[in-house]
């Protein structure tokens, strides 16, 4: 993610965006499916991590874990936390092969322009070691806009967004579907769809 706006939004709300990361990753079941899915002890990459929510889970169950984020200002909140390597970065930044036992791309790559999702979902394939496991979550609907605070979104439908991982070469699995409320305190509908490398 390289959209100015929608890190600037990040950056300048990251109190509140932290109260709410911490709340819904305290509560959400698919990272314990992912760390299950994980071998003990593996490597695995955070993508878009935010304040850190998840990668903490995963560092505590023994995972080692590299967290990634365009936002500095989250990144600076998880820098010094045990167990995980955090650095700025953006979504065009993920290189190398074979580096990943799992990779947890939670609600981050859909503030990636349209037109680089494949490039992108690619870049992450390869990066996964094979039989290696992915999940992503991604915001249902179709087509692309701001919120009312600033961030740009992407929005699919399942069956785009499993033809899109297919066509990168990770076979989706399993998912899940649901409403919440996002930092812009509005509610919409969400999946989370489970992927094999």
């Amino acid at each position: 993610m390289s959209d100015a706006e929608t890190l600037a939004v990040y950056n300048r709300q990251a109190d509140d965006y932290v109260a709410m990361m911490d709340e819904y990753a305290a509560n959400d079941p698919r990272i314990h499916d992912f760390i299950a899915a994980c071998p003990q002890g593996g490597r695995v990459l955070d993508l878009g991590s935010g304040p850190g929510a998840y990668a903490v889970q995963m560092a505590a169950a023994g995972l080692h874990v590299d967290a990634i984020d365009a936002a500095s200002e989250m990144v600076a909140r998880i820098a010094e936390i045990p167990g995980i390597s955090a650095r700025v970065a953006t979504f065009d930044d993920i290189d190398g092969a074979d580096i990943y036992d799992g990779i947890w791309a939670s609600f981050s790559l859909l503030h990636a322009p349209r037109e680089a999702m494949p490039r992108h979902l690619a870049a992450l394939r390869r990066a996964l070691k094979p039989g290696g496991v992915f999940f992503i979550g991604m915001k249902l609907g179709q087509g692309g806009k701001r919120d009312d605070i600033g961030r740009h979104y992407e929005y699919y439908s399942r069956e785009e967004l499993e033809t899109l991982l297919q066509d990168a070469g990770l076979a989706p699995y399993a998912h899940w579907t649901g409403q919440s409320k996002g930092l812009d305190q509005t509610y919409h509908g969400w999946i989370v769809i489970q992927a094999n490398g």
